[in-house]
């Protein structure tokens, strides 16, 4: 295991600068997130960490030691990729084994029979990936990591290409194996509820500037700006610009249906058995309430429970 620190790196492709300043610090055996939309710089700033990317400006250390300039072999990371990357001519237990196999490593299979133990992936160790499902395959490409005993785990959006419930599944596995190894692991997705249901702590990217940091709670209930309170958070937070002289932010959760200073308009209802969401009109903004039990119809008054203000200008919270 191991600590990572960032002091203000960058990353520029020739005028174009992709990461602005990052100063970050990653504990012995924390499981980091960076999430954000598209381009935000999120995959940039793992590829720095694997050493894939050049760091332009600024310095990162791994244990205290500056790896600026080491190569990606010798960081002592594990990277998983989106796409697998499993070799199609190899069984599952050579997958696993191939890194320790160039390394010269004794006790090849002693080591991928216990990663494969924990990923529960014994019975599949002679099958080629063409016989496997998307989440066997993942696992894989985890357990091809986890036999290398690495310092740092990187994730880079490893479950974007599994369905709904292979990503849940797969997502519950990553938590109990990193509560069984309590390897250090910096984790990429662009899905909120990755982040929320994984992280020890959350960084939130835009533009490649850090918006905040800090646990999924504290980025839930206080976030620092508009940026991140629209992004964390599903149904998104409501924002209303005619209600007062800055930004009026409203959870979903907060908008009370029945009585209250406000009337409104129920427009579409979404069902979703143990909830709903109601879509209602406010004046002429938008709103939606996430509500359990009957959902009215037609006028209704609307209360807010808790709002958050933000500035106009700025989206700085207020």
């Amino acid at each position: 295991m191991a600590t990572l620190a960032f002091d203000a790196v960058e990353k520029r492709y020739g005028a174009v600068r992709v990461l602005h300043r990052v100063d970050l610090g990653v504990a012995d055996g924390e499981f980091i997130v960076l999430v954000g939309p598209s381009g935000c710089g999120k995959s940039t700033l793992l590829r720095c960490i694997a050493g894939l990317e050049d760091i332009s400006t600024g310095e990162l250390r791994i244990d205290g030691r500056r790896v600026n300039e080491a190569a990606p072999k010798d960081r002592d990371v594990a990277m998983v990729f989106q796409s697998y990357a499993l070799y199609p001519h190899m069984t599952v237990r050579e997958n696993m084994g191939f890194a320790l196999k160039l390394r010269g490593a004794p006790d090849i299979d002693r080591q991928v029979d216990e990663a494969a133990s924990m990923l529960g992936l014994g019975h599949l160790l002679g099958r080629y990936p063409r016989e496997l499902s998307g989440g066997q395959r993942q696992r894989v490409a985890m357990g091809r990591a986890i036999v290398r005993r690495p310092k740092v785990f990187l994730f880079d959006e490893p479950l974007s290409n599994l369905d709904a419930a292979l990503r849940t599944q797969v997502r519950v596995e990553l938590k109990k194996l990193h509560a069984q190894l309590r390897t250090t692991t910096v984790y990429v997705t662009h899905d909120q509820t990755e982040a929320l249901t994984l992280a020890d702590r959350i960084v939130v990217l835009n533009h490649g500037v850090v918006q905040q940091v800090g646990t999924p709670d504290e980025l839930y209930h206080e976030p620092e700006n508009r940026f991140v309170a629209g992004f964390i958070g599903s149904p998104a937070m409501n924002f209303l610009e005619k209600l007062a002289d800055h930004v009026v932010g409203v959870r979903p959760e907060a908008v009370q249906l029945g009585a209250g200073p406000h009337a409104a308009t129920v427009e579409v209802v979404e069902r979703l058995g143990f909830e709903s969401h109601v879509h209602l009109r406010l004046g002429d903004e938008p709103l939606v309430a996430r509500v359990e039990g009957p959902v009215p119809s037609g006028e209704v008054r609307v209360a807010f429970a808790r709002s958050y203000r933000f500035d106009r200008a700025t989206g700085a919270r207020v």
